[in-house]
């Protein structure tokens, strides 16, 4: 007769797996709530403490750390040494061990947990005979997901000894034990960034395919969930979200994240095409998209605010990939729901999105870093010219702040107070990006108003220079530039007004 240790925490599936192991001629050992979870079943089940001769101790902790389940788990059936010792000490070897852990997670995501409910479910016996499982998986059973009983009842009644079955029970023992303490590093460490960073996330998704076709990929949940997070948005309409789908909506949802006011953000790849506030969402729909309706096409749309009829009959006449907001009307959402493509996502939104530390991988490792949480206002700015900022041109830069902040660097945006007007990203020289951002804007209703926002210092002043010739009247950037000099007697020849924010806003 063979025998299985059942110990859990989540009993999902618990009683009728049990019964299919005695169909199959298993003999149960087991504790706690388990035990009397199978006996109030009418299961035979043995007590740990008949394996053991010992009984539990300090309140619990203490029940299954004993040579009588570790050597009956770890004795390699292939020795004959090891199974004289087995049978010297009258162990009986044990075949299969079927353990879920402790719930910390669960437990530290209560918002009134103290350190002593944390540490109290920090799980030892469980990992331990998961693990000593999971090592001896040649001829012992591992099963840490109640998802894989079914499987696990399938494999027994076939009869084969499957080792690659038995390898990729193993494996997911080891993956969930490594999780396991890596969220209790993290809970439990002061730093933040320790000597040995660990990362560990569950699988949401498989993708069709990655950044490109030729690429796998998966999508993963962090081990501590965020509510503010493109993978907890509800999906009303369209199919799976692909890979540049996530990061292009995880992009449009920080940079909404910016603005409590009513606003629209389109999305390109990962930059803001464009950003308009307005009285109403219309409105504001029709300030983003006037402030590009050229690289809006294909794009990601993010609304805080429901979506109305009318904007949605707007954006129904162009190809959209994504639109997420808080809510749509029920008129709006059979409007758009046309498209049979067209995802359509809601997601409350917050301007209150947590500091947490974010990798980035390189070859033979990865960065880590903060969350770059930093907003200037007003109060903030140094004006270093001897033009003074007006008040529209003080509020305009505040704005545009906020969306140089999310635009790949070089970074330069032209905005007026509630809607960007150009755009220049990711190139290689800041003149470069100052003058396409310039380029974009000049056409546009509202340029005499606008104002340049760049999220670095200028290192020369031919970026000032160009910005005044070309129509712009106020510009923000950080300072500190080995030459801020030239650019302000640059700025003070051409009657520019230059306002040093004092913050760089690098995004590469």
């Amino acid at each position: 007769m063979k025998r299985a240790l059942l110990s859990v925490s989540d009993k999902t599936g618990l009683v009728d797996f049990a019964k299919q192991l005695v169909a199959l001629d298993f003999e149960l050992v087991s504790t706690g709530g388990t035990h009397k979870a199978l006996a109030d079943a009418g299961l035979d089940v043995i007590g740990i403490e008949d394996v053991t001769n010992f009984p539990e101790m300090l309140d619990g902790r203490v029940k299954t750390l004993h040579p009588r389940v570790h050597g009956a788990l770890l004795a390699r059936r292939d020795l004959p040494e090891h199974m004289a010792t087995l049978k010297e000490h009258d162990i009986t070897p044990i075949d299969m061990v079927v353990v879920n852990l402790y719930p910390f997670k669960e437990t530290i995501l209560k918002p009134d947990v103290t350190d002593a409910d944390a540490i109290e479910n920090i799980d030892i016996g469980g990992p331990s005979m998961l693990r000593s499982a999971a090592k001896n998986f040649a001829a012992v059973l591992p099963v840490v997901d109640p998802t894989d009983y079914e499987a696990v009842i399938a494999h027994l009644k076939n009869g084969e000894d499957d080792q690659k079955f038995r390898r990729q029970l193993a494996t997911k023992v080891f993956q969930h034990t490594a999780a396991y303490d890596a969220l209790i590093a993290s809970y439990l460490t002061d730093k933040e960034f320790p000597e040995q960073l660990t990362i560990s996330g569950e699988k949401f998704d498989d993708m069709r395919y990655g950044e490109n076709p030729d690429q796998n990929a998966a999508v993963y949940t962090s081990a501590l969930p965020e509510e503010y997070s493109i993978l907890n948005a509800n999906i009303l309409h369209g199919k799976q979200l692909s890979y540049n789908n996530i990061r292009d909506a995880d992009a449009a949802l920080r940079i909404i994240a910016e603005y409590d006011e009513t606003t629209v953000v389109t999305v390109k790849h990962m930059n803001p095409a464009g950003i308009g506030q307005g009285k109403n969402i219309e409105e504001t729909w029709d300030k983003a998209f006037a402030a590009d309706d050229i690289s809006i096409f294909g794009g990601i749309v993010a609304l805080n605010r429901e979506v109305d009829l009318a904007t949605a009959e707007k954006m129904h006449a162009i190809f959209l990939e994504i639109i997420i907001a808080p809510s749509f009307t029920d008129e709006a959402y059979e409007v758009l729901a046309k498209k049979k493509n067209l995802r359509l996502l809601t997601l409350p939104f917050t301007t209150d999105v947590p500091n947490r530390t974010e990798v980035t991988s390189v070859l033979g490792g990865f960065v880590a870093q903060d969350r770059d949480l930093l907003s200037e206002t007003e109060a903030d700015f140094k004006v270093v010219s001897k033009a003074q900022p007006t008040a529209e041109q003080l509020k305009a830069m505040v704005f545009a702040q906020k969306a140089v902040k999310h635009t790949k660097s070089n970074a330069i945006v032209v905005a007026r107070e509630g809607q960007t007007l150009g755009v220049g990203a990711g190139q290689p020289n800041r003149i470069d990006s100052v003058k396409m951002s310039i380029q974009k804007a000049k056409a546009k209703p509202g340029f005499e108003d606008a104002v340049l926002a760049s999220d670095a210092f200028f290192p020369m002043d031919d970026s000032v220079a160009y910005a005044a010739e070309n129509g712009i009247k106020a510009v923000v950037e950080p300072g500190g530039s080995i030459k801020d000099q030239d650019s302000i007697a640059k700025a003070d020849e051409l009657g520019l007004v230059l306002v040093f924010s004092g913050r760089r806003h690098f995004k590469h």
